[in-house]
């Protein structure tokens, strides 16, 4: 079945091929848009599959995927940059990363269309986007982009988990010990507790049975979120709250766009979710659950970032509850809903990672039995994986930073416009098709548009990779030569 399934999809692509070889360029994508357009609209609005989500259950677990430890860092991340810099700059790398993940969405509905498949993930999409394209120097690498992005998609989603393995003890450890005036428990006790319902909640294989998790921990955050809230607001007009610089200097600009770009942690997400939709156009959109679920992303980022900076200033931690009263009850038990959202959240980031690796090994073994003991031992080493790195360096900033620099900046930033323009290239879109009447310069002018916006958004990327890794690997080199505690207990 899945070899009939590949020699189909191959068939389609090299019929695709042979036509853009055969017939004019421009009439070619013109012809080609227009149809793709019009199927687009044609097309049912309702998938036929298995476990099915809704689009309120598709916000959720959106929402839930980019509302972890990442915003509780944002406002370290304003430290790094100045408080009126920082705030400028959320809406503009949120619009940036929202832009590419619209990007990505297009082409992979472009792509279905095109080699008549229903769904592809995100390394399917840029495999199909390279091997379809009419330039036979781009379809040789198709293969090659189907790795890179598959590896960076594994280090950024389980990159996520490693982070989580930091959060949720360090909170966990400064609310229990303070409320009950002491347990002995060290750190690494808290993250060996965590582990064994971790790794119970990652063998979950349908992400429909991971709504009611999502739901649940969605409800706890925002509950917790609220209370942080009160405590980062409470004190502004009592004149405790001191001025914050305007700008914090170039020097440490890279490790504000690492954490911020990592804050915008969805981009994995994107299409599992959309295919897993009964009613997909509803994810897309101006008004769709994308660009909802992500402007109260950008917006709840700007707040904590902004109000959290002014009420801490440098004293912010890797995570802003760290910063609340450690004498106060309600200021401990915000830690404790916090962390248990956060460990909670922690299956819907390993499920990506998890479709990835796992079938690489399993589909390998025909026996069901076997093939079920190989997952379950898979997801295991998984696990224990980011177990054992969060232990080695546990310190939130840090891998906060560097997952930021080298992953997240790749996959929602660098990524996503490469991958369009391979896509569409020549074709650029319907107002294309529109000026196409004119002449053939205007569709030629729409084109270089395009390239040059694809070129801008990739050197944005790059820029923050390069700076932002150097910086993080510094400031890690610098942990562990001289290593410190990541969190003094202090309960008064």
């Amino acid at each position: 079945m899945h070899e009939n399934g590949t020699n189909s999809k191959q068939q389609v692509v090299a019929s695709y091929n042979g036509r853009m070889a055969a017939v004019d360029s421009v009439t070619m994508d013109m012809n080609a848009g227009l149809f793709l357009e019009e199927s687009h609209n044609k097309k049912d609005t309702k998938r036929n599959i298995d476990h099915a989500t809704s689009s309120f259950e598709t916000l959720v677990h959106l929402l839930k995927g980019n509302l972890g430890p990442g915003i509780l860092n944002i406002p370290q991340a304003f430290m790094y940059a100045g408080l009126y810099v920082g705030l400028l700059g959320i809406p503009i790398i949120g619009f940036i990363c929202i832009h590419c993940m619209q990007l990505l969405l297009k082409s992979s509905k472009i792509l279905c269309e095109r080699t008549g498949v229903s769904a592809l993930s995100y390394e399917e999409t840029a495999e199909t986007a390279f091997t379809s394209s009419p330039f036979s120097l781009v379809r040789k690498y198709a293969k090659a982009v189907k790795v890179t992005m598959s590896t960076f998609l594994v280090i950024t989603q389980l990159g996520f988990c490693c982070v989580y393995f930091v959060f949720v003890p360090q909170n966990m450890y400064q609310a229990i010990e303070c409320m009950t005036g002491g347990t002995g428990i060290p750190i690494i006790g808290y993250m060996g507790i965590m582990l064994v319902p971790v790794l119970l909640m990652s063998f979950i294989a349908e992400l429909k049975y991971l709504t009611p998790i999502s739901l649940t921990a969605g409800l706890i955050q925002t509950v917790g979120f609220v209370i942080t809230f009160y405590y980062l607001i409470r004190d502004l007009g009592s004149g405790q709250a001191v001025a914050r610089p305007f700008f914090a200097g170039w020097r440490k600009m890279p490790l504000y766009f690492s954490s911020a770009i990592y804050a915008f942690e969805g981009i994995g997400l994107i299409l599992p979710l959309e295919n897993k939709m009964k009613s997909p156009r509803n994810f897309g959109g101006a008004l769709g659950v994308l660009n909802c679920g992500m402007t109260i992303v950008v917006i709840l980022f700007a707040a904590v970032g902004y109000f959290g900076y002014l009420q801490y200033g440098d004293d912010v931690q890797g995570s802003i509850t760290l910063n609340l009263p450690p004498g106060e009850v309600l200021a401990q038990c915000v830690k404790l809903l916090m962390g248990l959202s956060v460990f909670l959240t922690y299956p819907i980031q390993f499920y990506v990672p998890s479709n990835i690796i796992t079938p690489l090994i399993t589909n390998r073994i025909s026996r069901p039995a076997y093939k079920m003991l190989t997952r379950c031992i898979v997801i295991t080493l998984m696990v224990l994986f980011t177990f054992t790195l969060a232990a080695i360096i546990p310190n939130i900033g840090l891998f906060i930073n560097l997952v930021g620099a080298v992953s997240s900046s790749t996959l929602a930033i660098i990524f996503p416009p490469l991958v369009h323009l391979v896509t569409v290239w020549p074709d650029t879109g319907r107002n294309n098709y529109v000026l196409v009447k004119v002449g053939v310069r205007c569709l030629v002018k729409v084109g270089k548009r395009c390239l040059v916006k694809a070129i801008a958004i990739v050197l944005f990327g790059l820029a923050g990779f390069v700076t932002g890794t150097y910086a993080s690997l510094v400031s890690i080199i610098d942990y562990l030569v001289h290593p410190q505690d990541p969190l003094t207990l202090v309960c008064v």
